[in-house]
C-alpha cells in the first residue's frame, strides 16, 4: 500500500458514503437539495438571515422583536428545506410553504401588536392564546423534521405535566395550567421559547456557525489536516498521534463530533490500517477524536454558550473552565495512543506531505489567527457577540492573503460576466449560506426545549425532582451508614454527607446519560440543566462545577446507543462493525470521563475548572491538576490492558481501581491510588524478569482487544 498523503481522501464505496450521509443528517438533518430558481431562492433567504444576525451583532434591536424575528427565520427555512418524510426528499409541497409563511405570521404578529403584545401576558387575548400554540405545534413539526420524534414526545410530556398538575400524586402536583396561561408563558414572555436558549441561538450560535463557515470555505480546515499530517514523523505512534491533533484542530472551530470524525476519518483511515490498527479500534479512536471537537475550545458546541448565560458568566470564563478538562481529555487520547503502539505493535506510517510542516505554517500561518481570533477579541473586553462578529470580519480579510483562499476572486472585476454573478459563484456566498443553514437543527432545538424550560420554571418541577432525587441519596446513605454500624464502625456526619453527594452525583450522571440517548447534546444539557443541576446544587455544589458536571456528561450521548453517532460514522468509514466500534470509543474516552466527577464530590475539585478551592490557591489547583492526570494515566492503562507489558487481569483492576479512588481528592484515597499503582507496576516489573516473558505483541493484543 503506498504512503498515506496529507489531505487525499479516502475514495469510499458507494454504499459507505450512503451510510456516512444517512448518519451526518441523523445529526443535522437531512435537507433538499434543490436546484434552479427555488435553489437560489434558499440560497438568497439564508444568506438574508445571515446577514440580518450580523447587523444583529453590531446594532441594537429590542430582545423581544430579535428573538421572535430569529424563530420566525429559522422555521421558515427548516420548514423550505427540511421534507416532511424521506419519500418527499426534493420536492417542495404545498404544505411546506403554508408552515413556512405561519412561521412568518408569528412574527409580522409580533411586530403589529408592537409594545402592547408584550405588556398583556397576563391577560392575553384569544388571537394570542392562537398565535401561541401555532407557534407550539410548528416547533413541534420542525423539531421532528429535523431531530426526530423522540423529542417530540418528551416535549408532549412536558406539556401533559403542565396540564394535570392537580391530578399527580405527591411530590409531583402542581395546581395545573390552562391553554391561555401556557400560551402567554410561552410565546409572550422571555421565560419559555424566547428564553435563555433562543437568546443564546440568536446572539451566538448562529454567529460561531457563520464564522465555522467562513473558516471552512477560506481552507483553514483543510489547512489544520493537512498541517496535523506534516507535523508528526514517521513513528509508530505517527497515525494515532496524527488523529489526535487534528481532531483538536478541527474540532475546536467546528463543535460537531460527526462532521470531525467523517473529515479526518475519510483521510486517516487508511494511514491507520498502514500502522498496524484492527478496524473497531481505529473506528474508536477516530470517533473519540471527534468527540473531543464538542469539548475543546474555542466553541465547545452550542451548549457552551447556554452555559454562560445560565450561569450569568462570560463565554471566555466558560472557556477558562474548559481549558484543564479538554487537556485532560487529550492526554488520555495520547496515552491510549502510545499504548496502542505497544499493543498492536504497530509499524511506521510514513505521511508523503508535498509541503513540510513549516512550509504549511510559513505560507498558511494567517489560519492559525483565525483559529485564535475570538479569543483575541474577548482578551481585549470585547463582548462575546462583538468578539465573534469581528473574527468573522478577520477571517475574511485574513483570506485574501492567499490566492486560494480568498473567500472572493482576486479579479472579481476583471472576469467575464456580469459582477454580481462572480459573486454569486463565490465562497463567500456559499458561507454565509451554510453559515445558517448549518445551524437550524440546533435553533430548532434551542426553540423547541424553550418550551420544556418553561414549563419546569412555571411549575416548579426543577425544585421538586433535585428534592426526589437527594431524598433517594439519602436513604442509600442512611444505609451504608447503618451497615456500617452493624460492624462496629461509627459514622460520621460528615461521612453521610459525602456518601450523599456521591449518590446524588451517580443518579445526576445516570439522568443525563439517558437524557441523552435520545436528544442531541445541546437539548440534553438544557433539560437536565434546569431538571437535574439544582439537585448538586442543593447539596453546596458550586453552580459552575454542577452545570460542567451536567455538560461533560450529556456529551456522551456522541457515544451512546442509540444514538452513538460518531462511532457509527467512523464504522461506516472503517468497514467495523458499529456497536464493537462504540465499544471501542468508550474505552477511548473513559479515563475522561471520570474527570467530571472530581468538580463536584470535593470542594478542591473546582481546581480543574481553574477555580480557586475555598480557602486554597494556586497550589490547591497544581495538586487537583496532578492527581487527575495520575488518575487518568492509571484509568488509560487499565483500559487499554497495558502497562510497561500486557497486564493480567489482577494488574488490570489494580490500575482501575486505583484511578478511581484517585479522583475522589482525599489524603487517604491518594495515597492509596498511588499504592495500587506501585503495586501494579511492581508486578509488571516482576513478570518481566521471568525467562522467556515477553511483552505481548500484536497477537496478545489482538486476543486482549477480542476478550
Amino acid at each position: 500500500m503506498p504512503p498515506a498523503r496529507a489531505g487525499e481522501p479516502l475514495v469510499l464505496t458507494a454504499d459507505t458514503e450512503r451510510k456516512v450521509t444517512e448518519l451526518i443528517e441523523a445529526e443535522e438533518g437531512a435537507t433538499h437539495r434543490f436546484k434552479g430558481w427555488l435553489g437560489a431562492f434558499i440560497t438568497m433567504v439564508a444568506i438574508g438571515i445571515s446577514l440580518f444576525h450580523l447587523y444583529g451583532a453590531v446594532e441594537v434591536v429590542p430582545a423581544q422583536f430579535f428573538r421572535t424575528a430569529h424563530v420566525a427565520l429559522i422555521l421558515f427555512l427548516a420548514f423550505l428545506l427540511f421534507p416532511v418524510a424521506r419519500r418527499y426528499r426534493n420536492r417542495m409541497m404545498w404544505w411546506d410553504w403554508l408552515f413556512a409563511l405561519a412561521s412568518l405570521s408569528t412574527l409580522v404578529y409580533v411586530l403589529v401588536e408592537g409594545w402592547d403584545f408584550v405588556y398583556r401576558n397576563i391577560d392575553p387575548t384569544t388571537l394570542d392564546v392562537v398565535m401561541g400554540w401555532m407557534l407550539i405545534l410548528l416547533l413541534l413539526e420542525a423539531t421532528r423534521r429535523t431531530t426526530g420524534m423522540v423529542m417530540v414526545v418528551v416535549i408532549c410530556v412536558f406539556l401533559l405535566y403542565a396540564f394535570v398538575g392537580p391530578w399527580l400524586p405527591q411530590p409531583w402536583t402542581h395546581r395545573g395550567y390552562d391553554l391561555a396561561r401556557l400560551a402567554a408563558t410561552l410565546y409572550m414572555t422571555v421565560d419559555g421559547i424566547y428564553g435563555t436558549a433562543v437568546d443564546v441561538s440568536s446572539s451566538l450560535i448562529i454567529l460561531f456557525c457563520i464564522y465555522g463557515a467562513f473558516l471552512q470555505f477560506s481552507g483553514a480546515g483543510k489547512f489544520f489536516l493537512d498541517f496535523s499530517f506534516a507535523v508528526m514523523g514517521s513513528k509508530p505512534t505517527n497515525a494515532g498521534r496524527t488523529v489526535v491533533l487534528a481532531s483538536f484542530l478541527l474540532g475546536g472551530p467546528s463543535g460537531s463530533g460527526v462532521a470531525t470524525t467523517v473529515t479526518i476519518g475519510s483521510v486517516a483511515y487508511p494511514m491507520l490500517k498502514k500502522a498496524g490498527y484492527p478496524r473497531n479500534p481505529a473506528g474508536g479512536l477516530l470517533a473519540a477524536g471527534g468527540l473531543g471537537a464538542i469539548i475543546s475550545p474555542p466553541v465547545l458546541g452550542a451548549a457552551a454558550f447556554i452555559i454562560a448565560e445560565f450561569l450569568r458568566v462570560s463565554y471566555l470564563e466558560v472557556i477558562r473552565m474548559a481549558i484543564v478538562p479538554t487537556i485532560l481529555y487529550y492526554l488520555s487520547l495520547f496515552l491510549m495512543v502510545e499504548l496502542d503502539a505497544r499493543k498492536y505493535g504497530k509499524d511506521d506510517a510514513t505521511v508523503d506531505n508535498p509541503l513540510s510542516a513549516w512550509q504549511l505554517a510559513k505560507t498558511f500561518w494567517f489560519h492559525f489567527l483565525s483559529l485564535v481570533a475570538i479569543i483575541l477579541y474577548m482578551m481585549l473586553g470585547y463582548t462575546p457577540t462583538a468578539a465573534v462578529f469581528w473574527a468573522i470580519v478577520t477571517a475574511f480579510a485574513v483570506s485574501f492573503l492567499h490566492r486560494d483562499c480568498a473567500l472572493l476572486p482576486y479579479d472579481l472585476f476583471r472576469l467575464r460576466g456580469p459582477v454580481w454573478a462572480n459573486i454569486r459563484d463565490s465562497r463567500l456566498v456559499s458561507a454565509l449560506r451554510d453559515g445558517s443553514v448549518g445551524m437550524l437543527n440546533v435553533g430548532v432545538t434551542c426553540a423547541a426545549a424553550g418550551i420544556i424550560v418553561g414549563i419546569v420554571t412555571l411549575t416548579g418541577l426543577g425544585l421538586k425532582f433535585s428534592s426526589i432525587v437527594v431524598g433517594y441519596a439519602e436513604v442509600i446513605a442512611s444505609g451504608f451508614v447503618g451497615a456500617f454500624a452493624l460492624v462496629g464502625i461509627e459514622a460520621s456526619e460528615a461521612m453521610f454527607a459525602s456518601t450523599r453527594l456521591l449518590f446524588t452525583t451517580i443518579f445526576t450522571a445516570l439522568i443525563v446519560w439517558t437524557v441523552g440517548l435520545a436528544v442531541p447534546v445541546t437539548a440534553s444539557y438544557i433539560i437536565c440543566a434546569v431538571v437535574a443541576a439544582p439537585a448538586l446544587i442543593k447539596l453546596g455544589v458550586p453552580d459552575f462545577a454542577a452545570h460542567m458536571f451536567i455538560f461533560y456528561y450529556a456529551v456522551l450521548s456522541e457515544v451512546s446507543p442509540p444514538t452513538a453517532l460518531s462511532p457509527f460514522a467512523a464504522a461506516a468509514i472503517t468497514g467495523g462493525d458499529p456497536y464493537r466500534t462504540t465499544l471501542q470509543t468508550w474505552k477511548y474516552v473513559l479515563p475522561a470521563f471520570v474527570v467530571p466527577f472530581m468538580f463536584v464530590l470535593d470542594p478542591s475539585g473546582v481546581g480543574l475548572l481553574l477555580k480557586e478551592p475555598p480557602g486554597g490557591d494556586w497550589t490547591d489547583i497544581a495538586t487537583v491538576a496532578l492527581s487527575a492526570t495520575v488518575g487518568i494515566c492509571a484509568l488509560a492503562a487499565g483500559a487499554q490492558g497495558w502497562l510497561l507489558m500486557q497486564t493480567n487481569r489482577v494488574e488490570r483492576w489494580l490500575l482501575i481501581v486505583a484511578g478511581v479512588l484517585l479522583v475522589f481528592l482525599s489524603a487517604v484515597t491518594n495515597v492509596l491510588g498511588g499504592v495500587l499503582i506501585a503495586a501494579a507496576v511492581a508486578s509488571q516489573l516482576m513478570r518481566r524478569r521471568r525467562p522467556g516473558a515477553t511483552p505481548g505483541g500484536p497477537d496478545a493484543a489482538a486476543r486482549l482487544d477480542s476478550a
